[in-house]
């Protein structure tokens, strides 16, 4: 079944092209089914791009879902049209009182900030707490995932020397994971932060588990399975050209970035990048999709 947006979404063309499935509101109506509610808390400075790319990756299952666009009501974003926050997202508190089988918390390059220091990182911990009494499933990505884990578990972040930046080997840590099924024992994925959450810290919290983990990267993906949590420390969500993108910003604003590892072909910037990563990030995003239809309330 194809993914429910609204009709005049920029994402819409780009993803009907590439020959996603994606469903007319008004046809979405007439079929009497209730679909998966997905909310997607988007914290990312292009909000166009990241719900491109997350819209891509949720259509992906034979199931119906209903993508709602939030974003936080404490902050002004500088890099997203306004008209476009207008017409297609609402603020957490305008959707506060509504139940979501699923629920995703973006990244945002705030990494090396201290939490308390984020604008609105009052209101994100409001949203987490709201997340285990409305939402079934929680899917945080990078900076959103370590902010979680932070503010229910009391695990750090740590701030790197250099930028974890490129395309990185990871291993399947828990082949039996519902997460994982389909999975290579070994995989490609893309990796862009300046901090990282470690091992030995979330070995401490009972009830962790440690899906994805890589020798030069760390830990990529943990579970949870009180509140059906999952925390991605990675960029699988990304497009081939994302980290190429970042790359070429840094290097514009003088930022001393190495060229990131294993991206382009020979290490060469002038040539098109290579994605190692499509296929399993399509894999974990319906695999998800899938634990989640399996164990959420009708109502």
């Amino acid at each position: 079944m194809p993914i429910k947006i609204p009709d005049s979404l920029p994402a819409r063309a780009l993803l009907e092209q590439e020959g996603v499935m994606v469903m007319t509101e008004s046809t979405a109506v007439r079929q009497d089914i209730r679909p998966l509610r997905i909310g997607l808390l988007n914290l990312m400075p292009d909000k166009i791009a990241t719900e491109t790319q997350i819209a891509r990756l949720i259509a992906s299952t034979p199931l119906q879902v209903e993508l709602t666009l939030i974003r936080v009501g404490t902050h002004a974003s500088k890099n997203t049209p306004e008209d476009h926050l207008i017409s297609f997202y609402r603020t957490w508190h305008e959707v506060k009182d509504q139940n979501f089988d699923g629920f995703i918390i973006t990244g945002a390059p705030i990494e090396t900030l201290s939490f308390d220091d984020v604008t609105y990182w009052s209101e994100l911990t409001e949203i987490l707490d709201w997340t285990t009494t409305n939402v079934h499933s929680t899917f945080s990505i990078c900076w959103g995932a370590m902010a979680a884990l932070w503010h229910f578990h009391d695990v750090p972040k740590h701030i790197l020397q250099d930028k974890a930046c490129g395309v990185y080997r990871h291993r399947n840590l828990q082949p039996t994971s519902p997460y994982l099924m389909g999975f290579s024992d070994d995989f490609s994925v893309s990796v862009s932060r300046w901090t990282e959450v470690r091992r030995a810290d979330v070995e401490e919290v009972p009830g962790l588990e440690i899906l994805m983990e890589s020798d030069e990267t760390g830990v990529c993906l943990i579970s949870e399975m009180e509140g059906s949590r999952l925390y991605m420390f990675n960029h699988i969500e990304y497009d081939s050209t994302t980290l190429a993108k970042e790359y070429f910003r840094d290097i514009a604003g003088g930022k001393p970035i190495p060229v990131p590892h294993n991206y382009f072909p020979n290490d060469d910037p002038n040539l098109a990048p290579v994605n190692r990563w499509r296929s399993h990030a399509f894999l974990l995003f319906s695999n998800w999709i899938n634990q989640v239809y399996q164990s959420t309330p009708f109502k």
